[in-house]
């Protein structure tokens, strides 16, 4: 059966379908879903435009019921959710079943917040007059996504824009439509009224370039890459509307002399090769003092021989496979890269053969690295890692800092000064200590700086500033 588009609280077909595979078994057919068309998106946005009065003032507890009730649906139903999540995306299980659970953490979160709506009051500076702050909400919300997070990326932009009465149109990947197409059918069911959510999947040339033409879309909200949201961006500027980019990183982890050789060997095995690689937060640069360098190269080719790569699906599997061909080929050519460039590729990065026909890749570990090479430059993503060997901290603090991006940055060690100085001075939106450069919570800020983000910062509280915008009024008593 062919899942369709959701279009002004109707399922809608498309004139043509494409099929979802998994990676780590070429033969099986996730799905086959409904290709929207222009048209498509544009029928969505007029749908989006036409529900927003009523739903932009639509009453807190309806708003809190709805997303109350789509959170209770996906923890229920994570295990199968998440296997899904896992067959299309190609995540392990328990990856696949931990990013449902955030998901529906995230529509608890904004049900909560719904009716958590707060404003300010306060004094004029002139006599008998009353200043009134609120937030209202912006209007029609475009939501990108990409495939490498295909259910919680989606949560966590469609459900504050539905808790602060925005309607939405939504584009998730081509690559995964099946858990975006979960989550619609959820809300759709939980009692959202027609036209609030309208889904729209198929090709970003397409229903994406429609939604960027269109000057009904108030605000856009991008997670992918850096070539695509300079493209958001530019025509968002051209329609005077809100953006949010979410892009690239080449995040770094810094390994120091005094670190914990367990905890750190442990942090960066997770940050660069756990799901693949293919997170945004992972880190490809792994940027170690001399004193302990080579200690921790030979414990890192130690941990890594333990990895156990296979099928998502499969019980021990650590590391699934790469999405699709076209992503295995791009990590194999930077490792072709990295061996021109001269350095040294100490572990991996071969091409694996398993019980069923998948894309999978060895993860792979360079050494003799340098910061000026392409593969300490530009964003893999893929389970490829580079080892870069630096003096000291300072030196190691300003590789850090030296890239275009500024996603999150990670240190292991034990020096409390280290740790501080470090906190305060890595040019990134985010910064964990003797952790994984990957994995955040739900209810604080997430986002970057530099090529990495543009605009306010996504999930938690901070949501408010993208998507509501500010009104003060003044009443003579």
């Amino acid at each position: 059966m062919v899942q369709k588009n959701l279009i002004d609280g109707e399922w809608i077909a498309g004139s043509e379908a494409f099929r979802s595979i998994n990676p780590s078994n070429t033969n099986d057919v996730v799905g086959e879903y409904a290709r929207a068309s222009a048209d498509d998106a544009r029928a969505a946005i007029a749908a989006a435009k036409a529900a927003f009065p009523a739903w932009s003032r639509s009453g807190i507890l309806e708003r809190h019921a709805i997303l109350r009730k789509t959170a209770d649906e996906i923890l229920a139903r994570k295990d199968e959710l998440g296997k899904l999540l896992s067959r299309e995306e190609g995540k392990t299980l328990v990856e696949g079943i931990g990013e449902t659970v955030r998901a529906g953490q995230i529509f608890d979160f904004f049900a909560g917040e719904c009716l958590r709506l707060a404003g300010e009051v306060l004094p004029s500076a002139r006599p008998n007059i009353g200043v009134e702050i609120t937030r209202e909400p912006i209007g029609v919300v475009g939501i990108i996504t990409p495939w490498n997070f295909p259910i919680a990326i989606p949560a966590w932009k469609i459900a504050p824009a539905l808790c602060y009465g925005n309607t939405v149109v939504f584009k998730p990947a081509e690559l995964v439509p099946g858990s975006s197409w979960a989550i619609v059918d959820i809300l759709h069911r939980a009692g959202l009224p027609k036209g609030v959510l309208n889904l729209v999947m198929g090709k970003g040339s397409v229903v994406g370039q429609a939604m960027l033409d269109s000057p009904d879309v108030h605000a856009i909200t991008f997670t992918g890459s850096v070539g695509t949201g300079k493209r958001v961006a530019a025509a968002s500027v051209e329609h005077n509307r809100k953006f949010q980019l979410e892009m690239g990183g080449k995040n770094p982890f810094v390994v120091l002399d005094d670190a914990d050789l367990s905890v750190a060997v442990e942090a960066a095995v997770n940050s660069a090769f756990f799901s693949t690689g293919q997170r945004c937060t992972a880190s490809s640069r792994i940027i170690v003092t001399e004193g302990i360098h080579d200690r921790f190269v030979a414990a890192m080719g130690e941990r890594m021989q333990g990895l156990v790569v296979d099928d998502a699906l499969k019980a021990g599997t650590h590391i699934g496979p790469v999405v699709d061909e076209s992503q295995l080929n791009q990590d194999s050519d930077y490792i072709a890269i990295g061996k021109q460039e001269g350095a040294r590729l100490a572990f991996g990065g071969e091409l694996l053969q398993r019980d069923t026909p998948g894309f999978y890749l060895q993860p792979a570990l360079f050494t003799e690295a340098t910061n000026k090479m392409r593969i300490s430059r530009e964003e893999i993503f893929g389970p490829v890692a580079a080892v870069i060997r630096v003096k000291d901290y300072d030196e190691a603090l300003a590789v850090a800092n030296d890239t275009p991006f500024g996603l999150s940055s990670g240190i292991a060690t034990t020096s409390l000064k280290h740790a501080t100085h470090f906190k305060r001075n890595a040019e990134a939106g985010m910064v964990m200590v003797n952790l994984p450069t990957a994995g955040v919570d739900f209810h604080v800020p997430f986002g970057g700086r530099k090529g990495s983000s543009y605009g306010s910062r996504e999930q938690g509280r901070y949501a408010a500033e993208f998507y509501t915008t500010v009104k003060t009024a003044y009443t003579l008593a």
